[in-house]
């Protein structure tokens, strides 16, 4: 290890800079968010800087450097482009013990200045010992993508709770496996929805459960997450979604979930596949499905209800939350990225476009022959159409829409498999687009969009899935599925679930 990790206390200490320049308002600034008092020696400083001259926060001294002007600061940091100067500045430091740091120089550093993912109390640093910068920021890219946004809050929570966790349970393993079940568990997930005085609540209890006051005491209620899980590509997937997917018991999900995502679902974590599709294809009965949600979270399981695309549009999610909340089951949501928007950009559709929709409709389509259907709203012009689970009513819809406004020669688009390595695009129009479909059976799921927008497709289309590629990831799926430890936990399977249920589940 060539350089040693190190935090330092640098409330109020005084800190020089040594430069006028865009680097060293970089470096100012960095040392003001520690609270330093901070001063600056150049003979002409970057107009930025003026704010921070005027407001007191900065101390200009408007002059060439001397060595004398070390002493006293706690640490210097050396940030002008003249190579000579900087090597004085760093022998001066040197000279009177003063910690240094040269920009881009690592030889002539004393310490150096990592890349800072900053989650206040948490803080991680990123060092490659001033050889790769941009790797550093790189990896602090990745790691603030992963990491919630509310985690210091999480952090500082933690801190609140050490000394009353520490007098209550003595022994070390139990504290350990207390402050696991707080950073994986509801604890965490309250703090990161802001519902912090829940949070306080429940490790009160969780504390008096570990600390064996309330060891008859009924198991602390799990909670649903309703997932979506986007159209298909797992790059699609939000991060709070992979943060709960990461950390679920157990799992329903439905067939349009692809293996590739639920691949990244935590490897313990059971599996159920509730075999819904969309378009009226079996599965288990909504209901059923509620009774399990509820009777799984009741058991203390953070249940994760995976769905394609967004649970709350053709989802069922808003009759899985009227469940729940009836149940009195904690839930929260996360939306997806919705089949509409996520195929028609990888089909190169723009939803709306200035000069030819100024508004979009999603319907449902496995119900087009439904008297209720207002054919005639979907019949206006200037707008897209897009149609969920159309693939067996496409001949009725393009039909029903040339009797009720829309010209034959009106673009229409079947996008299936969208956003994935088999993603294929049937494009016609109104009149010739139910006989492409019937010659070239484009598998399920499919998406129909109707609108002059669809007849961009071909010239705006960006996203050429690679077959080489859509091979590998079938690969990959299959690997997935054939791992003994990805089989369903104990308790979860079906010789655990009641017979109704039981005779319901398709693996």
């Amino acid at each position: 290890m060539d350089w040693f990790p190190i935090f330092l206390a640098l409330g109020d200490a005084p800190a020089l800079v040594v430069g006028g320049g865009a680097v060293a308002l970089r470096k100012a600034r960095q040392l003001l968010e520690a609270g330093c008092r901070v001063g600056v020696v150049a003979p002409r400083c970057d107009p930025e800087f003026q704010p921070l001259f005027s407001a007191g926060r900065v101390r200009w001294h408007a002059a060439g450097f001397e060595p004398e002007m070390v002493a006293g600061y706690r640490l210097v940091i050396a940030a002008t482009d003249d190579p000579g100067l900087n090597r004085l500045v760093a022998a001066s430091a040197n000279r009177f013990g003063v910690l240094v740091n040269v920009v881009d120089d690592p030889a002539l550093c004393g310490f150096i200045m990592p890349a800072v993912v900053d989650r206040s109390p948490l803080t991680i640093a990123i060092g490659t010992g001033g050889g790769a910068p941009i790797l550093a920021r790189e990896i602090k890219a990745s790691l603030e993508a992963l990491m919630p946004a509310a985690l210091g809050r999480l952090a500082g929570f933690m801190g609140h709770w050490r000394a009353k966790v520490r007098s209550r349970i003595s022994r070390p393993e139990a504290r350990r496996r207390l402050w696991e079940r707080v950073a994986r568990g509801p604890v965490a997930e309250h703090l990161y929805a802001g519902r912090e005085a829940e949070a306080h609540r429940l490790m009160a209890q969780m504390i008096e459960m570990a600390s064996g006051a309330g060891a008859d005491s009924p198991p602390t209620a799990g909670e649903v997450y309703i997932v979506g899980a986007g159209p298909g590509d797992p790059e699609l997937l939000t991060m709070r979604a992979l943060r709960l997917m990461q950390q679920a018991d157990v799992v329903l999900h439905d067939r349009l979930v692809p293996p590739a995502i639920l691949a990244l679902v935590r490897r313990e974590a059971a599996r159920i596949d509730v075999g819904k599709r969309g378009g009226g294809a079996p599965g288990w009965p909504q209901q059923q499905i509620h009774q399990t949600m509820i009777r799984l979270a009741r058991e203390g399981n953070r249940v994760l209800r995976l769905k394609g695309g967004d649970p709350l549009i053709f989802g069922r999610g808003g009759e899985e939350m009227e469940a729940l909340a009836r149940a009195g089951v904690a839930y929260q949501v996360v939306p997806g990225i919705t089949a509409a928007s996520g195929c028609a950009a990888y089909a190169g559709i723009p939803l709306t476009h200035r000069k030819y929709a100024r508004s979009c409709v999603l319907v449902s389509g496995h119900d087009v022959e439904d008297p209720a259907y207002d054919w005639n709203r979907l019949g206006a012009p200037a707008q897209t159409i897009v149609f969920y689970m159309a693939l067996g009513q496409i001949e009725a819809i393009c039909r029903k829409l040339c009797d009720h406004g829309l010209a034959g020669t009106t673009p229409a688009a079947l996008v299936a498999s969208g956003t994935t390595h088999e993603q294929e695009i049937v494009r016609g129009t109104l009149a010739t687009l139910a006989d492409l479909a019937a010659r070239r059976r484009p598998p399920s799921p499919a998406l129909l969009i109707v609108g002059e927008v669809a007849g961009l497709s071909e010239s705006l289309r960006w996203f050429h899935p690679d077959s080489a590629a859509a091979a590998d990831l079938a690969a990959a799926a299959g690997n997935f599925e054939d791992r003994p430890d990805d089989r369903p936990a104990p308790g979860f399977g079906p010789a655990a679930m009641p017979s109704d249920l039981a005779a319901a589940q398709v693996e």
